[in-house]
């Protein structure tokens, strides 16, 4: 859990470590920042909205998913080792790392001379609880009910 934590901890800085936003910055200093801070994931700020359209933007493409995907197999992977279930250059795969990257579903750890990339679950999980519950919610629901209700003629069936 503890490895887990300064991943996640570094993911959220820049390569010499400073706190990755000028408002991350104020907090840390104590200053009062520019923007309130966000108290659950459900707050729907313009800051969050810019966060979710990067995201989705990294989703609409097919080789950026495939590259979450092996992410998701094998957490941790070099260029080099993405690369090598990738149908397209070195640079393009390096592209589309650095969108990934500005979506945050991509964490990249340096150890030494390598550059590894771990996958960031948190903005799916934003996406899910933003977008994807609310319009499951009422289906689920209305199918559940229906499930109950032919099982409960079902059940009359088998008894007469």
């Amino acid at each position: 859990m503890g490895r887990f934590l300064a991943e996640f901890e570094i993911a959220y800085r820049d390569r010499q470590g400073r706190p990755s936003t000028p408002c991350d910055q104020a907090r840390q200093l104590g200053v009062a920042c520019c923007k309130p801070q966000r108290t659950s994931l459900l707050s729907a700020s313009t800051e969050h909205n810019v966060d979710i359209d990067k995201v989705f933007k990294a989703l609409a493409d097919p080789g950026r998913r495939r590259l979450l995907d092996q992410l998701h197999a094998d957490n941790g992977q070099t260029l080099t080792a993405l690369c090598e279930h990738m149908a397209m250059t070195r640079q393009a795969v390096t592209q589309h790392l650095q969108q990934l990257e500005a979506a945050n579903l991509v964490a990249v750890v340096w150890q030494g001379r390598e550059k590894l990339h771990y996958l960031n679950p948190v903005p799916l999980f934003e996406i899910q609880e933003l977008w994807i519950k609310k319009f499951e919610r009422n289906r689920l629901g209305v199918l559940l009910a229906l499930k109950t209700k032919l099982e409960g003629q079902d059940n009359g069936n088998e008894e007469t």
